[in-house]
């Protein structure tokens, strides 16, 4: 056991934000009238930060949030991975972040982070195979949730998420996952555009072989992350604890797709989703980059189920085809150990009109930077000037060029915020939610539904 009580040098990341008994009451009802209190701090929690995401969180700060934040966590290079990313915020020569951090290592870290109730918010981002008991756990005692995506990789985990659910709004507290996409700017600019009926008309219905949207990603097991090599952790390579492709970063896509096409509107997985067709596929990891990305020397006994003919095989990749109420859709996820010179993790996204189509490519060509494209189909130029011109009454400075066919959506360079300040932006919109002690009424049915469609992806994949 170790405990650091608040190292000015060592800030702590706002990952797991435990709303235990919101602001340490002696029962739910004083819980809920700390919140009430103007002057009150948000104290965050972070609990096992395995994940780069609970740092990142932490990136900024916010006047809502106490400046302390407790860390409970076992002994390890996870969080100590953590802290040193946490404090290279608090040491940067730009706009240096001032967190302080209490922490708490060792192997009964659990219950003591529900015997302190030091927090009022819990942050979870690590393991994904114990994200459902985490969640719970908190819930039943509580506790408000930030957590990192997935919330469930499989079937059980699905059917643990709905309890939390019901159990989050008997309790009154808030579950809410972290959606970095929904303020990347090429995919706002896209829905925009989706939603002028005059250029855009309406979204196509599609087919299997040609859905009226899709999603594809490309990931990456090496990058840098804040400037530096990210050291992966060895259970990310364990589909077993991180999750199969097919239910990690392809929430993130699912999540767009119901964003885009059904905004603000709930949905219900049990009448809305049909799993059409879903298959998966190993990536290979050699020893070499095994070492490069994680610094251990060799796979560990509990990957070599994994390992054939000296490579690691990952079920990182998958397709699945879906149907949103009437709508088809195709998400597919795509893991290559290291990108090329120069490039990264890349996207592209169609959405299919009725008059236009818009589309966002990130390849050779785009200089691996996103750029937003609007096929216009059979619309004049002036129409595509006319939406533009309508377009820039709430995006100001963005404008369009002729790119061949299709039109190039010119973004300022204002506008667009990297993935990395996306999670702050995350953050301002749950403290918002916590102050109103409510989420938007289509949140959690929506977060039902994404995480219904990735789990019934794998379980069909599976089966084949």
């Amino acid at each position: 056991m170790h405990i650091n009580k608040t190292c000015s040098s060592l800030k702590v990341p706002v990952l797991v934000i435990s709303c235990c008994a919101l602001l340490f009451a002696n029962s739910c009802n004083t819980k809920t009238e700390s919140m009430d209190k103007a002057d009150e701090k948000i104290r965050i929690v972070t609990l096992d930060p395995g994940h780069f995401h609970a740092a990142l969180l932490q990136k900024s700060m916010y006047n809502e949030i106490d400046s302390v934040v407790h860390v409970y966590a076992p002994e390890g290079s996870e969080v100590d991975n953590h802290m040193k990313l946490v404090e290279s915020y608090n040491t940067r020569p730009d706009n240096p972040t001032s967190w302080k951090t209490e922490m708490y290592k060792g192997n009964d870290y659990l219950d003591k982070m529900f015997k302190d109730k030091a927090g009022n918010v819990v942050i979870i981002s690590g393991n994904n195979k114990s994200k459902s008991k985490y969640i719970t756990m908190a819930i039943d005692s509580g506790m408000n949730v930030l957590a990192d995506k997935p919330l469930a990789i499989d079937g059980d985990g699905f059917k643990s998420l709905e309890k939390a659910f019901a159990a989050a709004e008997r309790n009154n507290v808030l579950l809410y996952d972290i959606m970095t996409e929904r303020y990347n700017i090429y995919y706002i600019l896209q829905r925009e555009l989706s939603l002028d009926k005059e250029l855009f008309g309406t979204l196509e219905k599609g087919t299997p072989d040609n859905p009226g949207i899709q999603q594809q990603s490309v990931h990456h097991f090496y990058k840098n992350v804040s400037g530096k090599p990210l050291v992966r952790p060895v259970w990310f390579f364990d589909v077993e604890q991180e999750g199969h492709g097919l239910v990690d970063i392809t929430t993130h896509m699912v999540d767009m797709i119901q964003w885009q096409c059904f905004p603000e509107i709930a949905l219900d997985y049990k009448k809305d989703i049909t799993m059409l067709s879903a298959r998966e596929w190993a990536t290979s990891i050699s020893p070499a980059q095994f070492t490069k990305s994680t610094t251990r020397e060799q796979f560990p006994d509990f990957l070599q189920k994994y390992v054939k003919n000296n490579q690691l095989e990952v079920l990182s990749n998958g397709e699945m085809n879906y149907k949103l109420k009437d709508i088809h859709a195709r998400v597919s996820i795509q893991w290559n150990f290291e990108s090329p010179q120069g490039s990264g993790d890349t996207h592209f996204a169609q959405m299919r009109g009725t008059k236009a189509n818009l589309i966002i490519k990130q390849g050779e060509e785009q200089g691996y930077k996103p750029v937003v494209y609007i096929d216009p189909l059979n619309n004049s130029e002036q129409s595509v000037n006319d939406a533009i011109a309508r377009l820039q009454k709430k995006y100001a400075g963005v404008s369009v060029k002729k790119a061949g066919k299709l039109w190039e959506v010119v973004i300022p360079e204002k506008l667009k915020v990297g993935h990395e300040d996306h999670f702050a932006e995350v953050a301002k919109k749950y403290l918002g939610y916590l102050k109103t002690k409510q989420l938007p009424a289509w949140e959690v049915p929506n977060m039902l539904s994404k995480y219904y469609t990735t789990t019934q992806a794998l379980e069909m994949a599976r089966k084949k």
